[in-house]
């Protein structure tokens, strides 16, 4: 398969913001816009000049459920530019990216505002199943007898709220939730609870040597309806010890585990939107593009064990371009767990996992020193939908930033799917 480069040209995420209880400030389309018009008022064109706006969103409100089409309007696109919400889980940014990649090598686009975004905290609280069929019996009672029957047999149990993100965090098909898959993981490869702290602390302190030194560029201010900027990620503990660490209980398998909410990702509202363009784009408008997506690649595998899908995504991938895990200079893998992570690293170490899923011996150890250089979602936050771009954007910034050339990003999916992209710098 030939994948025809598309250029990178731009991209601004806004500040990932720890849910903290109640709903944000922001909904997922005012983050989306805000990171997007960020980018675009940095740009020789007009975003009436795009093709079309794709919104990658796991999560978004009633109000915003084609989100696609809201942000494009919001950002200035006029009527005539089309807009689209794709979602693929955690990887829903990262398909809006892909997405845009193949209409541009297809031809029907030539420049696409690509974006990812959720606000998490504005995940919605549902009625139970009694209390729903209670509302219906009531809307159909016909005589004031009726109602009076129904409220006695009303039950204050029905009352009791279904937390939406908790649903969408729990496999349907095999019934469990997303950490207990990286529980999993930790009992296949041996991982220890020490080890997840002490991934986790690491990355909390990466994150605040990038802080310190202003790695993270690409973080847009946003401002809220009552004038309230937030100009950094909230989430970064600067106090994150692996003895602290430690203290903590087990999350989803209490009696044994060893997942906690301090080796898990933090849940988050974020956003980040990129600028994807054709080479014919990039002429007729003098676009300074900061880098090329050079193949993808989407795989799927057991529910069960969906914190491997990097590895099952970027095997594919270096294959294809007869490269070795450490022939790459940067890696993000997206942080859903430190327990997936590691997973992931034990599996490119495994012979029987290798031959096993890929035909292929052990690819090897992969060097943590090019992984994650400027900490990850288990420091920063994981808004569901934006993440898969978050990490492509950073991917690129963090190679330019040392002068570096190619990397891969890579993502695990709830469902069992993984997701991965392989990047180039320019000049």
């Amino acid at each position: 398969m030939t994948f025809k480069p598309v250029y990178v040209v731009d991209g601004a995420r806004t500040p990932f913001l720890k849910v903290r209880g109640g709903p944000g400030a922001f909904s997922a389309g005012d983050l989306a816009v805000q990171a997007a018009r960020a980018m675009l008022l940095r740009q020789p064109v007009e975003a009436t000049a795009l093709s079309e706006v794709i919104v990658g969103c796991a999560a978004p409100t009633p109000d915003e459920t084609n989100i696609g089409r809201v942000v494009g309007l919001r950002v200035g696109t006029g009527n005539k530019v089309p807009a689209w919400t794709v979602m693929r889980n955690c990887a829903s940014g990262m398909q809006a990216l892909d997405s845009a990649c193949v209409n541009i090598q297809t031809g029907r686009s030539d420049l696409v505002l690509a974006c990812g975004t959720d606000a998490l905290s504005r995940a919605p609280l549902l009625f139970s199943d009694g209390m729903v069929n209670w509302l219906a019996k009531w809307n159909g009672a016909k005589s004031t007898g009726q109602k009076l029957a129904l409220l006695r047999q009303f039950k204050l149990s029905n009352l009791a709220p279904v937390i939406g993100l908790l649903k969408g965090l729990t496999d349907p098909v095999i019934g469990i939730s997303m950490g207990q898959t990286a529980e999993n993981l930790a009992w296949e490869f041996g991982i220890t609870r020490k080890e997840m702290d002490a991934f986790s602390v690491r990355s909390h302190e990466r994150a605040i040597a990038g802080q310190n030194r202003h790695a993270f560029d690409e973080i847009t201010a946003i401002i809220d309806a009552k004038g309230n900027a937030y100009t950094e990620d909230d989430g970064i503990r600067r106090d994150s010890t692996v003895d602290k660490l430690g203290k903590l209980k087990p999350v989803f398998d209490k009696p044994s585990g060893n997942v906690t909410a301090g080796n898990s990702s933090q849940v988050t509202d974020g956003a980040a939107a990129l600028l994807l363009a054709s080479e014919e784009a990039v002429a007729k408008w003098n676009l300074q593009p900061i880098g090329r997506i050079l193949d993808a690649q989407w795989a799927a595998l057991d529910p069960a064990q969906m914190g491997l899908g990097p590895v099952h995504a970027s095997v594919p991938i270096l294959q294809r371009h007869n490269l070795g895990l450490n022939d790459l200079d940067l890696w993000e893998i997206n942080e859903a767990f430190a327990a997936q992570v590691l997973g992931c690293i034990r599996a490119f170490e495994s012979e029987q996992y290798c031959q096993a899923h890929f035909g292929l011996p052990a690819l090897g150890t992969l060097d943590q020193d090019k992984l994650n250089v400027d900490g990850g979602a288990i420091a920063l936050g994981h808004p569901v939908g934006a993440s898969g771009a978050r990490i492509v954007l950073h991917l690129l910034q963090a190679l330019r930033a040392r002068n570096l050339k190619r990397g891969m990003a890579a993502i695990c999916i709830g469902g069992g799917q993984g997701g991965a992209m392989l990047v180039e710098t320019l000049g």
